[in-house]
């Protein structure tokens, strides 16, 4: 092999990899249990992956890693023991907050806790005014001494955001450089992570940065050196929250962007994917082990928003925009207090796994589907077989007899309800948001989706189903088609009628400079830019994209913001002024993406045969005779119909009854309602 390109994917249950030979342009993926700690599951996947292909560590040109290291951390509270220096008088920001409620008719609902105590919360003699004046200088000899109590603390990580940073960053800069050279530990600006206003989110951001630092540093950089020792000399690159890839080095340093690392991962390759087969309009849902993640694609374009919440903390950082539920195929299904049949959010995990893994004695949406028959135990997931005996027992002994229900309708049971959460959070992300389904493709992906695509889409009338070629694997191939990516922002607060297009012109050449920086070594980048509006006395503003053919028109902004403020609000207010809030770029470092999937190349021939079968329940039919078909002896053209098992290495697609499903040229399964 002259090269090969491999995106590796490391998920709560299954750590997913898929090869490229860039020369051949033939792809391998691969699938295996994810381990603790996940690195020793890349290492050890790599060396299988080299041995079933016949490849050497050193012909590994680029490795393309997207991971759930940053969110597992949060969510599990293994942080770092971190310090904040901030504005004096402004220490106690983080418990302030803002004036929302998490459920606003409980009036005992806690907050988070901050993640930095208020004994390591320190205010520090400076102050800027609202316009970057400097009214208080800052004094360094607090910062010595703030910097004696944080050594004898043991602090690991210091976050630094001062009042209005982002219009002169000097005063972080001087804390940061003594803190560094004093403490020898990672001190996070927030001017340099966020020059943004909004004093709440910008030092929540900038802590939980801090808090994730050191970890995701540690993790990053023994992964290179154990690659590096098992013979991989790749240019190692990591899936940024925002869709695109970045260095190990800035991902470290922002470690705060690697939070959805995994599914944005998965809905690039979604992408991908659906333009190919030309789809613009598209529902990704990306059903794992642990979680699902549902997104959308508009006009061939992914969605994204500035800001997210995970674990009830703000993270005010541009990332895809992503619905996450805690439904997978390893959720568990069990009763609560009243008798009531529940599934997830807690998961069996990779280890000990749903129980026909073989560990487990609790039963899970994966126990579900093996007891109705919808997966093959002679095919089994990746390298794991499936215990359907085992399976049956504990679903029997959990669910079917504390309710008094039979084995099937206890499993049938369990998919319903993991069904209904999944469509909830579509309607989530379309019915709500006045979109109808129906006018959308439904993509489904993950270890998990292709076996609860068909019941979606028929529960939610959706016309057509979409399953990619190694939909097991997307996440890994959504990092072979993912390019460098680096989000910029500056808030500039300005009236729109008395804005010169000299100024913002300089300001937007100031961030282009600032992301050649960070991509350097590409010669072609394009840069998108984009504008927050709002009307004068708002709190919140609309992130308006400019034309990059047309240039910096401001006198065209205003009528671009109330269009949009009508189709998210249902009104406009053009009597009212407009204001600028921030200016964005994104810098994309463009490059060759491979031509993967090309027009059924590398596919068998098509065989048909109905002389395999299994029998298949559904809840509206019973036990039914089902074919089933090898996904990769399926070729472009070849049509089938329900009820019908279509079974690849990483993934089992289920047909229902009233569907049918044809292969595009693509080596797409495409299902439809008879």
């Amino acid at each position: 092999m002259a090269g090969l390109s491999i995106g590796t994917d490391v998920g709560g249950t299954f750590t997913d990899f898929v090869a490229l030979n860039e020369e051949s342009g033939e792809l391998y993926g691969y699938k295996r249990l994810s381990t603790r700690p996940p690195d020793r599951g890349i290492l050890d996947g790599l060396r299988e992956l080299a041995q079933l292909f016949n490849f050497t560590p050193t012909e590994i040109k680029n490795l393309l890693h997207g991971s759930t290291v940053a969110t597992n951390a949060l969510l599990e509270k293994r942080l770092a023991r971190t310090a904040l220096l901030t504005t004096e008088g402004f220490r106690d920001i983080l418990e302030i907050g803002r004036q929302d409620r998490p459920k606003i008719y409980d009036w005992n609902a806690d907050r988070p806790e901050p993640l930095v105590p208020r004994s390591l919360r320190f205010g520090v003699p400076e102050r800027l005014d609202y316009q970057g004046n400097v009214l208080k200088r800052l004094d360094l000899s607090v910062v010595v001494q703030i910097a004696e109590q944080l050594r004898r603390a043991r602090i690991e990580s210091v976050a630094v955001c001062y009042l209005f940073s982002y219009l002169d960053p000097e005063h972080e800069r001087q804390t940061g450089a003594l803190l560094r050279s004093l403490l020898k530990i990672p001190v996070t600006l927030s001017s340099e992570l966020l020059p943004e206003h909004r004093e709440y989110e910008r030092t929540a951001t900038t802590v939980l940065n801090a808090a994730l630092r050191p970890m995701i540093e540690e993790y990053l950089s023994q992964l290179a050196a154990k690659l590096h020792k098992q013979g991989v000399h790749a240019d190692l690159q990591i899936m940024q929250s925002n869709g695109g890839l970045t260095t190990v080095r800035q991902a470290g340093e922002r470690a705060v962007q690697m939070l959805f690392s995994g599914p944005a991962a998965g809905v690039a390759g979604a992408r991908y994917v659906a333009v190919q087969a030309g789809f613009g309009n598209v529902i990704t849902l990306d059903m794992g082990g642990t979680s699902t993640d549902v997104s959308l694609i508009r006009e061939g374009q992914i969605a994204w928003r500035p800001e997210g919440l995970i674990a009830g903390r703000p993270v005010r950082l541009p990332m895809v925009e992503i619905q996450s539920i805690g439904a997978g195929g390893g959720s568990i299904a069990w009763l609560d207090a009243g008798g009531i049949l529940r599934v997830g959010p807690q998961s069996a995990g990779a280890d000990p796994g749903p129980a026909c893994y073989g560990k487990s004695e609790l039963p899970t949406v994966t126990d579900a589907q093996l007891v109705l028959g919808r997966l093959d135990p002679e095919s089994p997931l990746g390298e794991q077989s499936l215990d359907l005996p085992r399976a049956q027992a504990v679903i029997t002994e959990k669910i079917a007899s504390p309710l008094k229900l039979s084995l099937e309708k206890a499993a049938l049971g369990i998919l319903e309800i993991a069904d209904a959460q999944m469509e909830r959070a579509i309607r989530l992300m379309t019915v709500e948001r006045g979109l109808d389904p129906r006018d959308f493709t439904l993509l489904v992906f993950g270890g998990a989706g292709p076996l609860h695509g068909s019941s979606l889409a028929r529960r939610l009338k959706i016309k057509r189903l979409l399953v990619p070629q190694l939909s097991g694997l997307l996440s890994a191939l959504g990092l072979l088609v993912s390019e460098p990516v680096q989000d910029l922002v500056q808030t500039f607060v300005h009236p729109l009628e008395t804005l010169k297009v000299s100024e913002i012109a300089s300001l937007f050449a100031r961030l282009q400079n600032r992301a050649q920086e960070r991509l350097h070594g590409f010669a072609q980048i394009e840069y998108l830019c984009s504008v927050d509006l709002r009307y004068r006395g708002q709190s919140y503003e609309l992130n308006i994209e400019l034309d990059s053919q047309r240039g910096q028109r401001p006198h065209e902004w205003a009528a671009l913001f109330h269009q949009s403020h009508t189709q998210a609000y249902g009104y406009a207010l053009p009597e009212r002024p407009v204001e600028i809030v921030n200016l964005r770029l994104r810098a994309v470092g463009r490059r060759a993406l491979p031509d993967l999937f090309r027009k059924g190349e590398g596919l068998l021939a098509p065989i048909v045969s109905r002389e395999r079968s299994r029998a298949i329940c559904f809840a509206e039919y019973g036990w039914l005779k089902s074919a089933i078909y090898s996904r990769e002896e399926l070729a472009p053209e070849c049509e089938l119909c329900g009820p019908a098992l279509v079974v690849g290495r990483e993934s089992t697609v289920l047909v229902e009854p009233s569907q049918r499903a044809f292969v595009d040229k693509f080596g797409n399964l495409l299902i439809e309602a008879l």
